[in-house]
């Protein structure tokens, strides 16, 4: 006994596709960086291009370029945080990420990063890291 084969019902996706679409005005917005100035950050050695900001949410995209030997201090993430390394690499404890290689930290994870030849990332925030000495800064 053979079984009629399912039928084939259009997704969500498909149907509104059907209607009449038009794109949102505005809806995208472009960013140069090339057209950028770097911006000193508060750390030293640390510069930054901001593509992306959503003060009310917390939320930053960022160029960030590190000079050879650049520290960030000791800190906790409130949300995950999303690195992706263009050039050269930086580490904490639990390793190191290279050119072309992407980290992410959980949300309430703690650390230091280095970095010792220098590197450039692009990273996605979507709360501020939140620094050891200032408001806001538990050990969990």
């Amino acid at each position: 006994m053979s079984t009629p084969a399912p039928q084939m019902t259009a997704s969500p996706f498909a149907e509104r596709l059907k209607g009449k679409l038009e794109p949102t005005p505005n809806g995208s917005v472009y960013v140069d960086p090339t057209k950028m100035e770097w911006v000193k950050s508060q750390f030293e050695k640390i510069w930054m291009k901001v593509l992306y900001r959503n003060d009310e949410e917390g939320e930053m995209t960022v160029l960030l370029k590190w000079e050879p030997g650049a520290v960030l201090p000791f800190h906790k993430h409130p949300e995950i945080e999303q690195s992706f390394v263009l050039e050269g690499s930086f580490y904490d404890h639990d390793g190191i990420c290279h050119a072309g290689q992407y980290v992410y930290r959980h949300s309430g994870s703690m650390h230091e990063t280095r970095s010792d030849e220098g590197c450039l990332l692009l990273a996605v925030y979507r709360k501020p890291n939140i620094f050891f000495n200032t408001a806001g800064f538990q050990k969990s």
